[in-house]
């Protein structure tokens, strides 16, 4: 899943809405409320369920569309304590554990046999089962809980910031192999793996350029370029098939890359005469399609239909775009609407 960050909303709802975040295979999408949460399925758009505390949930995790969730309080008055991680069993309507910590949760991920909490400095990875602990990993400082987590059954790989500045460290528990990247010159702002874990996607603070590594062993497989400007990277999603990579920003911009080596569709610069005076920024390749929104916190992930693309932003605004896998270019908007006013 996405991994993305859970977006955190300023917005003319800033009294009600928290958070926004995927679950793994982005077939849904949660929100975290100043009382409670909601589901929502991607697409088509559709309310699930809603579920009202006296209090506000900042981090809501579903496992993919089952009953389990995983809440960490947020908010003015925080429903749970921001140091706790609340499993939700939705059938009960109750907790049915809970994990707590010295310091705020800064990010949860789930699979189907695995939680992962994130802490400013701390990953902790527990059994979902029974909620004993399996490691835990020293991360250089990490406010915005920037973790990526593989969810094949067979293959478990975590990806999160390294000591170093600027640097990943991947575990392959299968395995029991450690990896160490030196991805980007600056701080890492976000990171993703496609769903079998074995590809990586970086971004840093920078915020410019996109790096693809093999995280077995840290190969370099394809370095992609959102603009020349700086940008703060919101959210990284892989297709299903691996075969493409979306990206969000706080630029407005939402952009389409080809992970497809083989086909070659990123454009390049038309300058290839200046390609030995800036090396790395002629050789890049540049984004595929592109989709504009407001200028808002968002996140994105591909749709359900073929060549679709879904959007969320911090106001509580959904987009569903198509892009056309051939050409590329400006993609089509399908359908936009405010999840608040769905129920």
């Amino acid at each position: 899943m996405a991994t993305a960050q859970p977006i955190v909303h300023r917005s003319r709802f800033a009294e009600e809405l928290l958070s926004v975040r995927f679950n793994q295979d982005y077939s849904c999408f949660c929100v975290g409320t100043d009382n409670g949460f909601r589901i929502f399925k991607s697409n088509p758009l559709k309310y699930c369920f809603r579920r009202d505390f006296s209090g506000g949930i900042g981090i809501v995790e579903l496992l993919h569309r089952s009953n389990i969730v995983a809440l960490v309080g947020g908010g003015k008055t925080p429903r749970y304590p921001p140091n706790k991680v609340i499993i939700w069993d939705d059938h009960q309507m109750r907790p049915i554990g809970e994990l707590t910590f010295r310091t705020e949760v800064r990010g949860v991920k789930l699979r189907k046999d695995r939680i992962i909490v994130v802490l400013e400095n701390k990953i902790y990875v527990y059994n979902l089962e029974d909620l004993k602990v399996r490691d835990n990993i020293q991360t250089a400082p990490n406010p915005k809980g920037i973790c990526a987590v593989s969810y094949l059954d067979e293959r478990i790989v975590l990806a999160c910031p390294d000591k170093v500045k600027g640097s990943v460290r991947v575990q392959i528990y299968n395995e029991e192999k450690s990896v160490s990247i030196h991805a980007h010159g600056t701080a890492i702002m976000c990171l993703e793996l496609n769903y079998d874990g074995t590809m990586l996607a970086t971004a840093s603070d920078k915020g410019t350029v996109i790096r693809i590594f093999k995280p077995d062993d840290g190969s370099l497989l394809q370095e992609l370029r959102r603009g020349i400007d700086r940008a703060e990277i919101y959210c990284l999603s892989f297709h299903p098939s691996s075969k493409w990579l979306i990206c969000s920003s706080d630029k407005g911009t939402v952009h389409v890359f080809s992970t497809d080596t083989t086909k070659h569709l990123n454009p390049r610069s038309a300058f290839a005469f200046m390609k030995y005076i800036l090396k790395g920024y002629f050789e890049s390749e540049w984004s595929f399609a592109q989709f504009r929104v407001r200028d808002a916190k968002t996140i994105c992930a591909f749709g359900a239909v073929k060549n679709t693309i879904i959007v969320l932003n911090a106001d509580g605004c959904y987009y569903l775009a198509s892009f056309n896998s051939d050409e590329g270019g400006e993609c089509q908007l399908i359908h936009q609407e405010q999840v608040v006013d769905i129920e």
